[in-house]
């Protein structure tokens, strides 16, 4: 048998989970208010040199109204790309800079309810700049998206492989959108960069840092208009593997302001302001979904059945994503068995683990799969007639709080006419 990994980076006490699972029947995604505002104010504090930073928090790892109010009140902003996500928004009490809006395909209506919120736009295409003269019209600040193509490399490795990505304009396109803009108002503009996902390289930010702020620069003095920030947007990761290093965003955070000094001179005020998009890093390693085991089939396998399918997760069954998982009570017993964890959907690769060392599991254990907080439940769907979970807040003083309801049949067919 294979020996027992360590533990995960980050986790609660079995008896939070046993608490939980005796209020709220199981399936359910379990979030950590405190670990949540544990990493909003460690991020603030990596950029605290920055010029006006601020974090959009990226709606769509963790779209619920509860979670979003958190990010309020630590003066977060939104990273937005839906009409929906427009609306959970202001119905939160988010609007102007608070939001930043990032076009990708979008119907044009949408772009007319993100100049009514006076969010800040990111145009991802040449042709955009049409669509949103005639759909709210150009503002004087506006962010551009850029794709450098071809690969994103640090040192050797490569990060990311962005002429493969969809997002963004090319270098030249930049220039040119650039000229039409300040010839229809704009007087100041912005730089964002999507080049990796779920990066553990420490590289990657202070690298796309570079990249962005030569390119703005050059930019500004080009088609003379200042350039008003950088979003670096997200693709900080979190280690889904318990022997992989969490990134440390106080060294990030200062490998970007020695580019920045590089590129711009010393920090002031004055100078280009710094945002993020992180999504993952601040919620990914704070969510846990909390399954029971329901099933067991022993046939040229061992599968374990549970409660929970991939309409409360689909990274497993869609990436083959890895998601460390633990049996309550059985933490320190030897992972002697060897298991596919699976749900319920005909689908075979409606899994959270294939071939996972684990301790032996009887029907009925509470099993946890880790880091569920970011693109868990908001992946979520119906296939197969298989409905989503509820999501449940620990909140920080240790009350536990249902902030989404699991789905009913009845929701199932109330958009059927």
């Amino acid at each position: 048998m294979k020996e027992e990994p360590p533990m995960p980076n980050f986790s609660l006490p079995d008896d939070v989970f046993l608490r939980a699972a005796d209020t709220f029947p199981t399936p359910f995604h379990l979030y950590d208010e405190a670990g949540i505002r544990s990493a909003i104010r460690d991020v603030k504090e990596a950029f605290a040199w920055a010029p006006a930073f601020r974090e959009y928090f990226a709606v769509k790892a963790l779209p619920n109204p509860r979670v979003l109010e958190i990010f309020r009140s630590e003066n977060c902003g939104l990273d937005c790309s839906s009409l929906c996500e427009l609306i959970l928004a202001k119905r939160g009490g988010f609007s102007g800079k608070d939001i930043m809006f990032s076009a990708n395909a979008m119907p044009p209506g949408e772009y007319t309810m993100a100049r009514e919120m006076e969010a800040v736009i990111n145009l991802d295409d040449l042709t955009d700049i049409e669509t949103l003269l005639s759909h709210g019209g150009i503002p004087e600040e506006i962010c551009l998206r850029f794709n450098p193509g071809g690969e994103l490399k640090g040192g050797s490795a490569i990060m990311g492989q962005p002429g493969e990505s969809k997002y963004g304009m090319t270098r030249p396109q930049l220039s040119q959108a650039l000229g039409k803009l300040k010839a229809l108002g704009v007087k100041r503009f912005g730089l964002h960069a999507l080049l990796a996902s779920n990066s553990i390289d420490r590289e990657y930010y202070p690298t796309l840092a570079r990249l962005l702020f030569t390119l703005g620069r050059d930019l500004s003095g080009e088609a003379g208009l200042p350039l008003s920030f950088i979003n670096l947007s997200g693709g900080i990761g979190i280690p889904y593997r318990p022997e992989e290093k969490p990134n440390d965003i106080r060294a990030i955070g200062s490998a970007v302001k020695k580019v920045y000094e590089e590129v711009f001179g010393p920090v002031s005020p004055s100078g280009p302001a710094i945002c993020t998009e992180m999504g993952r890093f601040m919620t990914g390693p704070y969510g846990w979904l909390v399954t029971r085991a329901v099933h067991e089939k022993k046939i040229y396998k061992d599968y374990i059945g549970v409660d929970a399918c991939a309409s409360c997760l689909m990274r497993p069954a869609m990436y083959g994503a890895y998601h460390h998982i633990h049996v309550v009570g059985k933490r320190d017993k030897a992972p002697d068995h060897i298991y596919d964890v699976t749900g319920a959907l005909c689908e075979n690769n409606d899994k959270f683990a294939w071939d996972r060392p684990l301790p032996e599991i009887a029907v009925g254990d509470l099993i946890v799969i880790h880091d569920t907080g970011a693109h868990g439940l908001a992946m979520g769907y119906q296939y197969n007639g298989r409905l989503r979970c509820a999501e449940v807040l620990l909140k920080a003083d240790g009350e536990m709080r249902l902030i989404r309801r699991a789905e009913t049949p009845e929701d199932y067919f109330s958009t059927l006419v």
